[in-house]
């Protein structure tokens, strides 16, 4: 019966592998996914130092003041003026380092007459645009669409660098 016993037991036999890819192929994949997070990694951070464009005084102005003329038949004169105005005065604080959003329009203008960074034309120009836009803002002027438009034009002019309009 011993014998009997023996003989319905196979001899073991090696370990099968199950494993349908080739090892080679898994360090390939390995590899490929690596240099993919790794090329995507560093596009993450070139595309974040990238350059910043910093625009000018001049040309952050003059997008403002095309982006309110887009306005000027929706707000009433008196707001109207008033952006412009900002605008303006914002210019000139950023573009000549000069306290005009500290400043009444008539001590800037005072404070100009002494030591001016701007031509004759151009202190005309400012001059005559701070004085419209007081008198729309503060002794309300009843002003129209067409003021408002001069107003703009003044505005663009000064900052284009400009001269007085021929009259």
């Amino acid at each position: 019966m011993a014998v009997f016993l023996a003989q319905e037991f196979h001899d073991i036999t090696g370990p099968v592998n199950y494993f349908i890819l080739k090892p080679w192929m898994v360090f390939c994949a390995v590899a490929g996914f690596l240099l993919l997070l790794g090329l995507t990694i560093w596009l993450i951070k070139r595309w974040r130092n990238r350059p910043v464009v910093v625009k000018t005084p001049r040309e952050r102005a003059l997008d403002l003041l095309a982006r309110v003329e887009t306005e000027i038949d929706k707000l009433s004169p008196y707001e109207f003026s008033i952006r412009v105005s900002d605008i303006l005065r914002r210019y000139v604080t950023e573009q000549y380092q000069l306290p005009v959003t500290r400043q009444t329009s008539v001590e800037f203008l005072n404070a100009l007459a002494a030591t001016s960074p701007f031509s004759a034309d151009e202190q005309t120009l400012l001059s005559d645009f701070l004085n419209r836009c007081d008198l729309i803002k503060f002794a309300r002027y009843d002003a129209t669409v067409e003021d408002s438009r001069l107003l703009l034009d003044e505005a663009g002019r000064f900052v284009k660098g400009g001269a007085l309009a021929p009259v």
